[in-house]
């Protein structure tokens, strides 16, 4: 009883003061409570029984699949013989203090619900400054993600040569990690639901025009600015599949190729990447949030200013120079 009065108190304090994240709070905390219960059960009639080798397994397998490493089940409250209830309720009481931590961090719009997982994509399209904007409105409209929670950063993908150092750059005077020359384009990566894919392949879609051209074809040509798309798996991925629907749903506009790196610009044409082959680069932070060329792409500073609030946020944007001439400001 007192175990269940303490544990009772405890997590309604924490449900007070937690902000509502998502449904996992509820069912966790009510799941901590139930295995609080069983476990004062076993305590009171055995005093220091452990848990059965195959809990402890599983445990330590659930948080490996969740974290990626075992290492993360320190400390999970895995209950060790004790010589009386004193030292099994210290235990309990450790194990709701840090079941309670790992579900505060629960970010619920990067959160998978129903297993759904969530996956990295790219989407290449010319110039990534507008394509950047497009894809955040499809963040806001499809998924109801805020400001906080968008995740479309522009990028460089789609080059065998990989990176130099660990940095792809843009065109600097330096001539450093230049993302051309690697044989990268220019892309924009975000992290979304599988199950949304589909829609968001649509919006990619949307961007080329009746005859299958991307806005700037006859202007920003070449390889940096070939069209892409990133998917785990790439052409033998499921993905593959709702990519081509996409296309068909809004006019059949796009053939599609498997990428091999470098590939060439070709109108009407999107190469499929594998992600795990031809993974992204984040781009500068200058180039994050940018206006676009047209005239009616100059957007609000709340969009233009998230750059450098991800930025105070910790948000590595990398080291490379600032562009043609260290300003940083539309590519110099």
């Amino acid at each position: 009883l007192i175990l269940f009065r303490v544990t009772f108190i405890s997590i309604s304090t924490m449900m007070m003061e937690l902000k509502p994240r998502s449904c996992i709070v509820p069912a966790a905390l009510s799941v901590i409570l139930l295995l609080l219960l069983v476990g004062g059960a076993v305590a009171w009639t055995s005093r220091c029984r452990m848990l059965s080798p195959r809990m402890r397994s599983s445990q330590t397998a659930l948080a490996a699949q969740r974290y990626g490493s075992d290492e993360h089940c320190a400390g999970a409250g895995v209950a060790r013989p004790s010589s009386s209830r004193r030292s099994f309720l210290a235990s309990q009481a450790a194990s709701v203090l840090a079941a309670a931590a790992v579900v505060s961090y629960v970010r619920p719009s990067l959160a998978a619900s129903g297993g759904d997982d969530i996956i990295d994509v790219y989407f290449g399209c010319g110039c990534f400054w507008h394509v950047q904007h497009e894809f955040v409105e499809a963040e806001r409209s499809i998924l109801g993600r805020s400001d906080d929670d968008l995740t479309s950063r522009s990028g460089y993908a789609g080059g065998k040569a990989g990176s130099v150092g660990g940095k792809v750059c843009y065109h600097n005077a330096q001539n450093i990690a230049d993302y051309g020359k690697l044989g990268h384009a220019e892309v924009v990566s975000m992290r979304i639901p599988a199950s949304k894919f589909e829609d968001f392949a649509v919006e990619y879609c949307k961007l080329f025009d009746k005859d299958g051209f991307r806005p700037d074809q006859f202007g920003d040509r070449g390889t940096e600015y070939r069209n892409l798309v990133g998917i785990p798996g790439g052409r033998s991925s499921p993905l593959a599949e709702s990519l081509v629907k996409a296309s068909v749903a809004t006019g059949d506009k796009l053939d599609f190729a498997v990428g091999k790196g470098d590939d060439r610009d070709l109108p009407k044409v999107a190469f499929i990447m594998d992600t795990a082959e031809f993974p992204v680069y984040v781009a500068e932070q200058y180039h994050q949030f940018h206006d676009g060329f047209k005239l009616d792409e100059n957007y609000p500073n709340s969009y233009n200013s998230l750059a450098s609030k991800f930025a105070q946020k910790g948000e590595d944007f990398g080291k490379c120079p600032n562009g043609m001439m260290g300003i940083g400001i539309g590519g110099l």
